[in-house]
């Protein structure tokens, strides 16, 4: 799912005072060699800015947010707020959190490194390997590479394995909150609904449907499970410690309860940090910390995970419209984020109910920026026109500037 998805919070009456930002700044790895020698940056990372902006974040209703922002040799770690409403206990930085989509572009490393094996073929249709889950003409039509760049025109099963989203319900989070989903069968429910383009087309539709169909690609060349080779091939080969998909419905180590609000629909938020992620597999279910997304992306952008070849076939992108219906340059697993001024950017955002994160890394390689916060959907919906925009959103931008650009 993604970030862009949009959340109000409802603070629960009785808690005590909100801790204040606490941030803390150190040296870090010297570039790689080949970034070239280190040259002063204008927008170099101010530690009180950054400290204020998370404050700012906090203070306009998310519970917890904490992150790590990486500059010329720099780190600066923070968090705001707290990661228990009930207790007030405070968020860290350190902490792990549910990374959402982000674990696409894990997932999609892993599928170049078995086409550098020569296993799959990025321009074969799918049907050549899962002939049993895309039959027919649609097997032919579409390739492993449209899978990637969200261009086979297949639908998000994500409507239909929670029905009650589609009546402004919010009761199949909690029908599916200890359910096991199948991938085969959330992948039919994608395939069932109609197409939203065809396959191939110069616009793609994001869809967590052609996700879980690279997972069970991997298993089907690879003769293992998905999680076990984007571990292996991936997690490991980036030197991760603390990333990993979940083996049960709650999350191993220190982190934040998760605070969904579903646009208001649940009023106060609930929290869904004991959840079931089978909905979401190899899509979506990754558990990181901040600090390992700035490592993982500094390596895949490096070529310390795919070859420089690969790495350029996944960032050759397309246009792709979101869940939330913005449109956003897309490659193999990968968001291309322009910021003027500042340079190009590439990373990814996510979404699970009650978390969502955003990673970007500078194409030199130079600044980093990996949030958390726990607490989704926040804005109400409108059926007569967009709203104003929320207070978190505002803050959420300011904090994003900051981290990527500094001033």
């Amino acid at each position: 799912m993604k970030l862009r998805s949009k959340i109000r919070l409802a603070l629960v009456t009785g808690v005590a005072a909100l801790t204040a930002c606490a941030g803390t700044v150190e040296a870090a790895p010297a570039p790689h060699p080949q970034a070239g020698p280190a040259r002063q940056d204008p927008a170099r990372l101010d530690p009180a800015r950054l400290r204020d902006a998370m404050d700012d974040v906090h203070r306009a209703g998310v519970p917890g947010v904490f992150g790590e922002v990486r500059d010329h040799g720099r780190t600066w770690r923070g968090a705001s707020g707290v990661a228990d409403l009930a207790t007030g206990r405070p968020v860290s930085p350190g902490m792990r959190q549910r990374v959402g989509s982000i674990t696409k572009t894990f997932t999609a490393a892993a599928v170049m490194r078995q086409a550098e094996r020569g296993r799959i073929r990025l321009d074969a249709p799918v049907g050549d390997y899962l002939p049993d889950l895309v039959p027919g003409e649609r097997g032919r039509k579409i390739t492993v590479r449209m899978l990637l760049n969200n261009t086979s025109g297949i639908p998000d099963y994500i409507p239909y394995a929670f029905p009650s989203l589609q009546r402004n319900s919010p009761t199949s989070l909690d029908d599916n909150r200890f359910r096991e989903f199948s991938p085969d069968e959330l992948i039919a429910l994608g395939l069932a609904a109609p197409p939203t383009g065809e396959p191939g087309g110069p616009v793609g539709v994001y869809s967590n449907t052609n996700w879980l169909l690279l997972g069970r690609l991997l298993e089907r060349v690879t003769g293992t499970t998905a999680e076990r080779v984007i571990t292996r091939d991936v997690i490991e080969r980036a030197g991760l410690r603390h990333t990993g998909f979940p083996d049960g419905p709650t999350i191993d180590g220190p982190h934040a309860r998760m605070y969904e609000s579903l646009w208001g629909l649940l009023d106060p938020p609930r929290d869904y940090s004991v959840y079931n992620m089978s909905w979401t597999g190899t899509g979506a279910a990754l558990v990181s910390t901040m600090d390992d997304l700035n490592r993982f992306y500094a390596r895949l952008l490096d070529g310390g995970i795919v070859s420089r070849a690969s790495l350029a076939q996944m960032q050759r992108t397309v246009p792709v419209r979101a869940l939330d219906g913005t449109m956003i340059e897309y490659g193999l697993g990968l968001h291309k984020v322009v910021v003027p001024g500042c340079g190009t950017f590439w990373g990814h955002d996510g979404t699970v109910w009650g978390a969502g994160t955003l990673s970007l890394t500078r194409a030199d390689g130079r600044r980093q920026m990996s949030i958390a916060v726990n607490l989704q959907r926040w804005s109400p919906r409108d059926a007569r026109g967009p709203l104003p925009p929320h207070p978190i959103d505002t803050a959420l931008k300011t904090l994003s500037d900051r981290s990527l650009c500094g001033a």
